[in-house]
Protein backbone atom coordinates (compact mmCIF):
# COMPACT_ATOMS: atom_id res chain seq x y z
CA UNK A 1 0.00 0.00 0.00
CA UNK A 2 1.22 3.47 -0.86
CA UNK A 3 0.44 6.39 1.41
CA UNK A 4 -0.25 9.98 0.37
CA UNK A 5 -0.31 12.74 3.02
CA UNK A 6 -1.49 16.10 1.71
CA UNK A 7 -0.94 19.37 3.59
CA UNK A 8 -3.43 21.97 2.39
CA UNK A 9 -5.66 24.90 3.32
CA UNK A 10 -8.59 23.19 1.60
CA UNK A 11 -8.79 19.52 2.63
CA UNK A 12 -12.43 19.30 1.54
CA UNK A 13 -11.49 20.09 -2.05
CA UNK A 14 -8.86 17.36 -2.11
CA UNK A 15 -11.01 14.76 -0.37
CA UNK A 16 -13.90 15.36 -2.75
CA UNK A 17 -11.80 14.80 -5.86
CA UNK A 18 -9.93 11.78 -4.49
CA UNK A 19 -13.02 9.99 -3.18
CA UNK A 20 -14.54 9.22 -6.57
CA UNK A 21 -14.05 6.68 -9.35
CA UNK A 22 -10.94 4.48 -9.47
CA UNK A 23 -9.00 6.41 -6.83
CA UNK A 24 -11.95 6.36 -4.45
CA UNK A 25 -12.32 2.60 -4.87
CA UNK A 26 -8.58 2.12 -4.37
CA UNK A 27 -8.83 3.99 -1.07
CA UNK A 28 -11.71 1.82 0.06
CA UNK A 29 -9.92 -1.39 -0.94
CA UNK A 30 -6.73 -0.40 0.89
CA UNK A 31 -4.54 -0.29 -2.22
CA UNK A 32 -3.65 3.29 -1.33
CA UNK A 33 -4.05 5.48 1.74
CA UNK A 34 -4.83 9.19 1.28
CA UNK A 35 -4.88 11.60 4.20
CA UNK A 36 -5.41 15.37 4.27
CA UNK A 37 -4.23 17.86 6.88
CA UNK A 38 -5.52 21.40 7.28
CA UNK A 39 -2.53 23.69 7.75
CA UNK A 40 -4.73 26.19 9.58
CA UNK A 41 -5.12 23.67 12.40
CA UNK A 42 -1.42 24.09 13.12
CA UNK A 43 -1.34 27.88 13.25
CA UNK A 44 -0.36 29.44 16.57
CA UNK A 45 -2.35 32.57 15.76
CA UNK A 46 -5.66 32.93 17.62
CA UNK A 47 -7.41 33.59 14.30
CA UNK A 48 -5.70 30.59 12.65
CA UNK A 49 -3.83 32.90 10.32
CA UNK A 50 -1.33 31.19 8.04
CA UNK A 51 -0.10 34.02 5.79
CA UNK A 52 1.70 37.35 5.99
CA UNK A 53 3.12 40.08 3.75
CA UNK A 54 6.43 39.37 1.98
CA UNK A 55 9.65 41.05 3.07
CA UNK A 56 10.84 43.49 0.43
CA UNK A 57 7.32 44.41 -0.58
CA UNK A 58 5.19 43.15 -3.41
CA UNK A 59 1.61 42.22 -4.03
CA UNK A 60 -0.19 39.38 -2.34
CA UNK A 61 0.48 37.29 0.74
CA UNK A 62 2.84 34.42 1.46
CA UNK A 63 2.11 31.31 3.47
CA UNK A 64 4.25 31.54 6.59
CA UNK A 65 6.74 28.87 7.59
CA UNK A 66 5.64 28.06 11.20
CA UNK A 67 2.15 26.64 10.50
CA UNK A 68 3.49 24.55 7.64
CA UNK A 69 6.37 23.24 9.73
CA UNK A 70 4.06 22.40 12.64
CA UNK A 71 1.77 20.55 10.26
CA UNK A 72 4.71 18.71 8.70
CA UNK A 73 5.99 17.51 12.07
CA UNK A 74 2.56 16.12 12.90
CA UNK A 75 2.21 14.47 9.49
CA UNK A 76 5.62 12.78 9.68
CA UNK A 77 4.68 10.99 12.89
CA UNK A 78 1.12 10.16 11.81
CA UNK A 79 1.94 7.01 9.84
CA UNK A 80 2.46 3.69 11.61
CA UNK A 81 6.12 2.65 11.35
CA UNK A 82 6.91 6.07 9.88
CA UNK A 83 10.64 5.57 10.25
CA UNK A 84 10.54 2.45 8.10
CA UNK A 85 8.72 4.12 5.19
CA UNK A 86 10.58 5.46 2.20
CA UNK A 87 9.22 9.01 2.35
CA UNK A 88 9.50 11.82 -0.19
CA UNK A 89 8.25 15.39 0.36
CA UNK A 90 6.90 17.22 -2.70
CA UNK A 91 5.87 20.85 -3.10
CA UNK A 92 3.44 21.51 -5.95
CA UNK A 93 4.96 24.56 -7.64
CA UNK A 94 5.05 26.12 -11.13
CA UNK A 95 8.81 26.43 -10.57
CA UNK A 96 9.23 22.66 -10.38
CA UNK A 97 9.99 20.14 -13.08
CA UNK A 98 6.91 19.24 -15.11
CA UNK A 99 5.32 15.96 -14.09
CA UNK A 100 5.66 13.12 -16.59
CA UNK A 101 4.34 9.58 -16.70
CA UNK A 102 7.89 8.35 -16.30
CA UNK A 103 8.42 10.37 -13.13
CA UNK A 104 5.09 9.19 -11.73
CA UNK A 105 6.15 5.57 -12.20
CA UNK A 106 9.50 6.27 -10.54
CA UNK A 107 7.77 7.82 -7.54
CA UNK A 108 5.51 4.80 -7.08
CA UNK A 109 8.46 2.42 -7.29
CA UNK A 110 10.98 4.36 -5.21
CA UNK A 111 8.80 5.47 -2.30
CA UNK A 112 6.18 4.10 0.08
CA UNK A 113 4.90 7.51 1.10
CA UNK A 114 4.54 10.91 -0.53
CA UNK A 115 3.99 13.98 1.63
CA UNK A 116 2.57 16.73 -0.59
CA UNK A 117 2.53 20.42 0.26
CA UNK A 118 -0.06 22.60 -1.46
CA UNK A 119 0.78 26.28 -1.68
CA UNK A 120 -1.67 29.16 -1.95
CA UNK A 121 -1.71 32.94 -2.28
CA UNK A 122 1.66 34.05 -3.72
CA UNK A 123 3.47 30.95 -2.55
CA UNK A 124 5.27 29.88 0.61
CA UNK A 125 8.24 31.12 2.62
CA UNK A 126 11.40 29.85 0.89
CA UNK A 127 12.80 28.64 4.21
CA UNK A 128 10.16 25.93 4.53
CA UNK A 129 10.98 24.71 1.03
CA UNK A 130 14.66 24.59 1.86
CA UNK A 131 14.07 22.72 5.13
CA UNK A 132 11.48 20.05 4.37
CA UNK A 133 10.94 19.72 0.60
CA UNK A 134 12.77 17.06 -1.42
CA UNK A 135 11.33 17.92 -4.83
CA UNK A 136 9.21 20.59 -6.50
CA UNK A 137 6.79 19.38 -9.17
CA UNK A 138 4.74 21.37 -11.68
CA UNK A 139 1.83 20.14 -13.80
CA UNK A 140 2.50 22.66 -16.57
CA UNK A 141 3.69 26.11 -17.50
CA UNK A 142 0.81 28.04 -15.99
CA UNK A 143 -0.25 29.27 -12.56
CA UNK A 144 -3.30 28.13 -10.58
CA UNK A 145 -4.84 29.66 -7.47
CA UNK A 146 -3.48 26.89 -5.28
CA UNK A 147 -1.69 23.57 -5.21
CA UNK A 148 -4.75 21.42 -4.43
CA UNK A 149 -5.72 20.54 -7.99
CA UNK A 150 -2.08 19.79 -8.95
CA UNK A 151 -1.81 17.60 -5.83
CA UNK A 152 -4.91 15.65 -6.88
CA UNK A 153 -3.41 15.18 -10.33
CA UNK A 154 -0.15 13.94 -8.85
CA UNK A 155 -1.94 11.45 -6.58
CA UNK A 156 -4.08 10.20 -9.47
CA UNK A 157 -1.16 9.74 -11.85
CA UNK A 158 1.05 8.01 -9.28
CA UNK A 159 -1.71 5.90 -7.71
CA UNK A 160 -2.71 4.40 -11.05
CA UNK A 161 0.71 2.73 -11.24
CA UNK A 162 0.42 1.18 -7.77
CA UNK A 163 -0.34 -2.53 -7.66
CA UNK A 164 -4.00 -3.22 -7.00
CA UNK A 165 -5.34 0.15 -8.13
CA UNK A 166 -6.07 -0.87 -11.72
CA UNK A 167 -7.29 -4.28 -12.80
CA UNK A 168 -3.91 -5.16 -14.32
CA UNK A 169 -0.57 -3.40 -15.00
CA UNK A 170 -1.38 -3.57 -18.72
CA UNK A 171 -4.11 -1.00 -18.12
CA UNK A 172 -1.55 1.79 -17.74
CA UNK A 173 1.41 0.23 -19.54
CA UNK A 174 -0.34 0.55 -22.91
CA UNK A 175 -1.65 4.08 -22.34
CA UNK A 176 -0.41 7.33 -23.81
CA UNK A 177 3.07 8.37 -22.63
CA UNK A 178 3.74 5.11 -20.75
CA UNK A 179 6.30 4.16 -23.39
CA UNK A 180 7.09 7.69 -24.50
CA UNK A 181 4.45 7.63 -27.25
CA UNK A 182 0.85 8.72 -27.55
CA UNK A 183 -1.76 5.99 -27.48
CA UNK A 184 -3.18 4.58 -30.72
CA UNK A 185 -6.86 5.28 -31.66
CA UNK A 186 -9.43 3.01 -30.03
CA UNK A 187 -12.89 1.91 -31.13
CA UNK A 188 -15.89 0.11 -29.62
CA UNK A 189 -19.44 -0.78 -30.69
CA UNK A 190 -21.26 0.06 -32.90
CA UNK A 191 -19.19 -1.14 -35.84
CA UNK A 192 -20.39 1.79 -37.94
CA UNK A 193 -21.11 5.28 -36.57
CA UNK A 194 -22.20 8.20 -38.76
CA UNK A 195 -20.89 6.36 -41.79
CA UNK A 196 -17.45 5.65 -40.31
CA UNK A 197 -16.52 1.99 -39.81
CA UNK A 198 -14.03 0.43 -37.43
CA UNK A 199 -10.71 -0.23 -39.24
CA UNK A 200 -10.77 -3.70 -40.77
CA UNK A 201 -7.54 -4.75 -39.08
CA UNK A 202 -9.16 -4.50 -35.64
CA UNK A 203 -11.82 -7.07 -36.50
CA UNK A 204 -9.45 -9.38 -38.39
CA UNK A 205 -8.47 -11.45 -35.37
CA UNK A 206 -4.84 -11.30 -36.52
CA UNK A 207 -3.07 -10.14 -33.38
CA UNK A 208 0.32 -9.52 -34.98
CA UNK A 209 -1.26 -7.26 -37.59
CA UNK A 210 -3.28 -5.48 -34.89
CA UNK A 211 -0.14 -4.86 -32.82
CA UNK A 212 1.68 -3.56 -35.91
CA UNK A 213 -1.22 -1.25 -36.82
CA UNK A 214 -1.39 0.13 -33.29
CA UNK A 215 2.35 0.79 -33.20
CA UNK A 216 2.19 2.58 -36.56
CA UNK A 217 -0.77 4.67 -35.46
CA UNK A 218 0.91 5.59 -32.18
CA UNK A 219 4.06 6.69 -34.00
CA UNK A 220 2.07 8.75 -36.53
CA UNK A 221 -0.02 10.46 -33.84
CA UNK A 222 3.04 11.23 -31.73
CA UNK A 223 4.87 12.68 -34.73
CA UNK A 224 1.88 14.89 -35.57
CA UNK A 225 0.71 16.00 -32.12
CA UNK A 226 3.72 15.69 -29.78
CA UNK A 227 6.94 15.61 -31.82
CA UNK A 228 8.81 16.72 -28.69
CA UNK A 229 8.30 13.22 -27.27
CA UNK A 230 10.22 11.75 -30.19
CA UNK A 231 13.11 14.07 -29.36
CA UNK A 232 13.39 12.46 -25.91
CA UNK A 233 12.10 15.54 -24.07
CA UNK A 234 9.48 13.66 -22.02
Amino acid sequence: MMRFDIMTLFPGLVDTVLSESIIGRARKSGAIDVNTYNIRDYSEDKNRRVDDTPYGGGKGMLMAAPPIYNCYCSVVDAAPDAAALRTHVIFMSPKGKVLTQRRALELSREYDRLIILCGHYEGVDQRIIDEIVDEEISIGDYVLTGGEIPACILVDVVARTVDGVLAAPECFESESLSDGMLEYPQYTRPYEFHGVKVPDVLISGHHANIDRWRAEQAAALTSEMRPDLLDGKN
